[in-house]
């Protein structure tokens, strides 16, 4: 196996301790020295781990991720002057045998497979990026969704049925019910009379609902959550002035990213939080989906595909992008919406819901590293790419319905005239600014006729080319 590195070293990295080991190989020999040593993790004692790598001359250092236990190590040798050349490893790679396993080994282990390239890294954002995870992870959304169901949950326990009456209890109309009642109001219909906006309207539903055993430990339990509830609003306020100052510099990628169907400022902070503003660090839109885990694992033997299950992968973007690609499901004419109900019909929506979330990361990932903004190509486009396929099923649709389908081709002038007409199947002929060569009007190409020659299939037919596709045919009949 070929050599890659002559010097490098791998970390075993515990809560307490860390066991180094440095492989060097000198120049036209096959021995290898290997040399290790025990640090503790205080600040202090890191940096004199830095200076026993510099004294080393190393520069490659590999070390395996261990909850949040690497990151002290990584904060000082990412300071270093030497610049170190830092590898943080799936734990999964680089697992030992049953049976021979101590620290010693682990780091040897380590620094063997770093020293033959046989260790990929972690994506490990720069340090700008990392705070903005710090900001986005925070997790007071979540803490504050808590507090909401628990006062849902006190309320049902004296039977009051508000959220039976009002899809947001903590909204404007439940915020004021709730305090007058934590208050000590306890007249319904008074209640009722606070209602706002549509809800004006079903004041005697609230009346109703608002009839229950309201008791003064209720009300002490009620006055608790709600200031909870306000004490995390305020926070939120505050976490969210201090992202959008931090993310101020790319305010112009943000309001791109806001032109993708159903992402909205606080999914762009995610995106930049996660992905980061360089995406050179992916391959390509592919290796970001599949870090992400939005798509499709593969795990296949003997020919047979056994699981598709997603790998784990980036929970925060995952969460927020399988949120995101729910949301889009309810729009009118878009293109997510089309693609994620053109799933739904074969895969279910939980799938669908999976693939439209797969669909905004790609076109984010092109957004952020081309520098475009999204366009919309409309809710019925996949029926324009191929619209002799979208006749043809509607068309068996209806015979199995018992109905006779006569097709007709309109006018082009009409169909070009015609109420919400779109161009036939997309091509790129306009973006290049070049004459559309694919069809002689512009408009949707008619559909498929049969050739007049038997022999001859219907694209050289289309084409009007002798045919040549179809095979040779042999006159001898003994052949």
């Amino acid at each position: 196996m070929k050599l890659l590195y002559r010097r490098c070293a791998g970390l075993d990295v515990h809560k307490r301790s860390v066991t180094a080991c440095v492989r060097v190989r000198a120049a036209g020999s096959k021995q290898t020295r290997v040399e290790t040593a025990v640090f503790a993790t205080f600040t202090e004692d890191l940096q004199q781990l830095r200076e026993w790598l510099r004294r080393h001359k190393v520069k490659q250092v590999a070390m395996e991720s261990t909850g949040v236990y690497w990151m002290p190590v990584w904060n000082v040798l990412e300071r270093s002057q030497r610049k170190f050349e830092l590898l943080l490893v799936n734990p999964q790679q680089v697992r030992a045998l049953p049976g021979r396993k101590t620290d010693q080994q682990d780091c040897e282990r380590i620094a063997e497979l770093m020293q033959y390239g046989l260790l990929r890294g972690s994506f490990i954002p720069p340090p700008p990026v990392r705070e903005w995870r710090d900001l986005t992870r925070v997790g007071l959304q979540h803490d504050r969704n808590r507090v909401i169901n628990r006062i849902g949950r006190l309320l049902e326990t004296v039977n009051v049925k508000l959220g039976s009456v009002v899809s947001n209890i903590v909204g404007k109309t439940g915020t004021l019910i709730l305090k007058q009642i934590a208050e000590g109001v306890t007249n319904p219909e008074r209640l009722a009379e606070l209602a706002q906006g549509s809800l004006q309207q079903r004041k005697q539903d609230l009346a109703v609902a608002l009839k229950g055993y309201v008791s003064d430990h209720f009300r002490w339990l009620l006055r608790q959550l709600l200031s909870d509830l306000a004490a995390l609003d305020e926070k939120l306020a505050k976490l969210d002035t201090r992202i959008s100052d931090a993310v101020q510099p790319h305010a112009d990628l943000i309001r791109r990213l806001c032109t993708i169907p159903g992402v909205d400022r606080l999914t762009a902070w995610t995106l930049l939080a996660e992905l980061g503003t360089d995406m050179s660090v992916f391959p390509s839109a592919g290796h970001a989906a599949s870090w992400s885990g939005i798509c499709p694992g593969n795990c296949e033997s003997a020919g047979k595909r056994q699981t598709g299950r997603t790998r784990k992968g980036n929970r925060y973007l995952r969460r927020m992008l399988i949120q995101n690609a729910w949301a889009v499901a309810h729009k009118k004419d878009c293109f997510l919406s089309a693609l994620f109900y053109r799933v739904a019909s074969r895969r279910g929506m939980k799938r669908a819901a999976m693939a439209v979330a797969h669909r905004i990361l790609i076109i984010a990932f092109h957004v952020i590293r081309d520098g475009t903004v999204y366009r919309e190509v409309g809710g019925d486009y996949y029926d324009r790419l191929c619209p002799e396929r979208t006749a043809r099923r509607l068309t068996q649709r209806l015979e199995r319905m018992g109905f006779g389908v006569t097709l007709t081709r309109r006018d082009t002038a009409e169909q070009a005239a015609a109420p919400g007409a779109r161009r036939g199947r997309p091509c790129k002929c306009a973006e290049r600014g070049l004459t559309c060569t694919h069809t002689n009007t512009g408009l949707a190409r008619p559909l498929r006729q049969p050739p007049a020659d038997p022999a001859q299939c219907p694209r050289c037919a289309r084409w009007g080319i002798a045919c040549i596709h179809a095979r040779s045919q042999k006159t001898d009949p003994n052949f």
